[in-house]
């Protein structure tokens, strides 16, 4: 069974590296997770990826949407969001184990393409039962997927060989994605003329200025679209509005800025873009749970 032995290799892998995960590979984009223990939620921006469970337990939060998944099942993301992530089951003798690999979206745009000139072409714009895509789902991990998975960590330990067989593992992923059950909510990202396509522009915009002042008629008419057909074409995709995104965005670079740069609270608000600092420290408790300084301060505890 691939399962079976791909939870041994990556048993394997992680047995030999030091500490506690996540650890790099020698796969650019590639990381494996590792956890002896249950964590608490961390807030962290996701990137599209498939993101596998070989053993344990996780929930990842996106907007008002809580995917829980486990040993054979994988996270699938197709769009550069904020979550929230937790480990929930893991001890030292069975620990959470998982493998992150983002997307390599022009491969992925390039398999559609072929994909598209066959029969049975796939309709971006309608995801599952038909509704509008969306940049979130958890999906089996069996079959080809799994094997992929295996064969990657195998790689991981010839690096010479990573150059010239990656690419092919990666294309290989993408042609079972976008052959699976959910293949239109991964098309919908990757072709340029779809509604889900033009919303991640905008997304990509919005993380490049996530500090300026925007406005739903400004982004609706950058994604070609009335703005009540951009709004709910936005939370369909994302599970959250724009300007929750853009707020989640605000307060990750600021909790940044405090942990990596030394910044105080007040500095950190005004150049991620609030023009309050006490609404800046009442959202920022809202969404990490305590006030800035506080959270600065036990987040350096538990690092050191």
């Amino acid at each position: 069974m691939s399962n079976d032995a791909l939870l041994e290799a990556v048993t394997r892998y992680t047995d030999a590296q030091p500490g506690d995960g996540p650890y790099l590979t020698p796969v650019k984009g590639v990381m494996i997770l590792r956890s002896n223990r249950e964590k608490q939620p961390s807030h962290l921006i996701f990137k599209p990826a498939l993101c596998i469970v070989v053993q344990g337990t996780k929930w990842t939060i996106f907007g008002n949407q809580r995917f829980h998944y486990h040993a054979g099942q994988a996270l699938v993301v197709s769009v550069e969001m904020p979550a929230v992530g937790r480990v929930v089951e893991a001890s030292r003798t069975e620990p959470f184990l998982g493998i992150v690999v983002e997307f390599d979206l022009a491969v992925m745009r390039d398999v559609f393409e072929g994909l598209a000139t066959t029969e049975g072409a796939i309709h971006p714009e309608a995801g599952a039962n038909g509704e509008s895509a969306h940049g979130v789902f958890v999906t089996d991990f069996d079959g080809p997927l799994a094997d992929c998975a295996l064969r990657l960590m195998r790689l991981i330990g010839t690096p010479q060989a990573i150059p010239m067989l990656y690419p092919s593992i990666m294309r290989e992923i993408c042609y079972w994605l976008l052959t699976g059950p959910r293949a239109a909510d991964v098309a919908a990202i990757v072709l340029g003329n779809s509604h889900a396509h033009r919303v991640v522009s905008v997304i990509h915009s919005l993380r490049n200025r996530f500090a300026e002042a925007v406005r739903i008629e400004e982004l609706a008419l950058q994604a070609q679209m009335s703005p009540s057909a951009f709004h709910r074409q936005f939370k369909t995709l994302t599970s959250m509005t724009p300007l929750q995104y853009q707020k989640q965005l605000r307060l990750l670079e600021a909790r940044r800025l405090m942990l990596t740069d030394a910044a105080n609270a007040e500095t950190a608000a005004f150049q991620v873009g609030y023009e309050s600092a006490s609404q800046f420290s009442r959202e920022y408790a809202r969404m990490f749970g305590a006030p800035p300084r506080r959270d600065v301060v036990t987040l350096r505890a538990a690092a050191g």
